[in-house]
């Protein structure tokens, strides 16, 4: 990966880390002050699940505002969003008023989201774009785990504390964004890319998002409830929560790296599978803190892992100018998965127990190991063409042009069919040919085309040999 590339990336993924910091334990503030309250987890679920929803609406609409105003601005409306509807919840504590802005800043949060992802899918090509998105997850979720280690501290402050730190982080994470990049990859012209035409063209890659949007929603709505419900405290939580942040950040690069090198359908195989045996050891070994942190650990890293995989996966196949389009599609996908996740799972919990939660997890990976598979035997991997390398683009229009073998076979001919119409002149003004050519002019003959022979009507054919001559 080369420095002009790493340089070109810094300033979005810095944004993204300084903003993911409070955005990493919102979540957890929420689930828990609710608890506190004595709501039921449905009410709960319902309150996580209006991010999501917020979530999807912005997946829907907000390309547009990327497309008209550009990266950095849609950056800072976005960011800005954030911070007011956070700030806002510290001063009205009540389910249904925290239900709508958490539906606001969920449609702000998919904004920034969608802008960090388009940047970093159209500043690469296929050879590194895991390996890009990987570093965007690792500063995801690196923020993650430094927020969930403030959740202890900013809830001893009391008040409206954690809330107001979440607004400060969110609204400083505008800085280098504004200060740090000179060249943005802005896109005058997207190819529109319906959601029916995203879903035939990367079944394996929609359905990778929705199953990581169900996964990673129920993480963070519901695994502080059962972590909190089986005797943890509060600094617990959070340490634990951390702890499954902390194993999706060590693994990213390492399957990011993988996914780059390998089929991406045999890695979301491998991922699946990862997770549903995970589920299984909660749910059957005997539990001790340590190795719940442990396996918590290596579910952090499966679950946060799949997304950016499937989206890697179906940019492999996307057409050239709709990139930033699938991405709009994959987090639509992935926002509806999250939005039903919580009121389909905390249900669940009701009927099974907390434990429900690890037994959906188990289901889910079963279900995504024969997806996946059915996929690959439908429609196994390409065959790689010869690698290609980047060069810095020189205008807007150059972050959207994809190389590929059709375009240069089509300059070779293109050439060629230059070369020859230099001797096209030569015969239309040469005399027709009586005999054999001089030897001078014989390449004229290769150029020419006799003239057909008439065929012989039926009266013709009627007469005898000798009348027709």
């Amino acid at each position: 990966m080369s420095r002009q590339l790493l340089a070109m990336a810094l300033a979005p993924l810095l944004g993204l880390f300084i903003l993911g910091i409070g955005n990493g334990f919102l979540s957890t503030v929420i689930t828990l002050r609710l608890d506190a309250a004595g709501e039921s987890a449905v009410v709960i679920g319902w309150v996580s699940s209006a991010y999501f929803i917020g979530l999807a609406l912005g997946a829907m609409l907000n390309d547009r505002l990327l497309l008209r105003i550009g990266h950095i601005r849609a950056y800072g409306s976005f960011a800005s969003l954030v911070a007011v509807t956070v700030l806002l919840q510290g001063l009205f504590e009540h389910p249904w008023a925290w239900f709508a802005l958490r539906l606001i800043g969920g449609w702000a949060t998919v904004g920034v989201y969608l802008v960090i992802e388009s940047w970093l899918l159209t500043a690469g090509d296929a050879r590194v774009r895991g390996r890009l998105l990987a570093l965007y997850m690792i500063s995801l979720y690196a923020a993650g785990v430094l927020g969930q280690l403030l959740l202890g501290v900013t809830e001893a402050m009391g008040g409206p504390s954690s809330f107001m730190v979440i607004g400060l982080l969110a609204s400083l994470s505008v800085l280098p964004m504004a200060m740090i990049p000179r060249v943005s990859p802005l896109i005058e012209k997207a190819e529109p890319l319906p959601p029916l035409r995203l879903i035939t063209l990367t079944p394996t890659g929609v359905m990778g998002s929705f199953g990581s949007g169900l996964a990673v929603a129920a993480v963070y709505a519901l695994l502080p409830l059962y972590l909190q419900r089986i005797g943890f405290t509060v600094d617990r939580v959070g340490q634990m929560m951390a702890i499954v942040v902390l194993g999706a950040l060590l693994l990213q690069y390492p399957v990011g790296r993988w996914s780059d090198r390998h089929d991406r359908q045999i890695v979301l195989i491998g991922i699946g599978g990862f997770c549903t045996l995970i589920s299984a050891a909660i749910l059957w070994l005997p539990m001790s803190p340590w190795l719940l942190a442990g396996l918590l650990f290596l579910l952090g890293g499966g679950v946060f892992s799949l997304y950016p995989v499937a989206v890697g996966h179906a940019a492999d196949r996307a057409p050239a100018g709709a990139l930033v389009r699938m991405s709009q599609g994959l987090l639509l996908i992935n926002a509806i998965g999250s939005a039903v996740s919580p009121p389909l799972v905390s249900p669940v919990m009701g009927v099974l127990g907390d434990a429900g939660l690890f037994w959906s997890f188990g289901a889910l990976g079963l279900f995504l190991v024969a997806f996946f598979g059915w996929r690959r035997s439908v429609r196994p991997a390409p065959v790689p063409v010869a690698p290609f390398h980047p060069t810095a683009p020189m205008s807007a229009a150059g972050a959207e042009l994809v190389v590929t073998e059709e375009l240069v076979q089509g300059a070779i001919e293109h050439e060629h069919m230059e070369d020859l119409s230099d001797a096209v002149p030569e015969v239309a003004v040469a005399e027709p040919l009586v005999g054999p050519p001089p030897a001078d002019e014989a390449h004229v003959a290769y150029f020419e085309e006799p003239e057909p022979e008439e065929a012989p009507t039926q009266a013709e054919l009627a007469l005898e040999p000798a009348e027709r001559r």
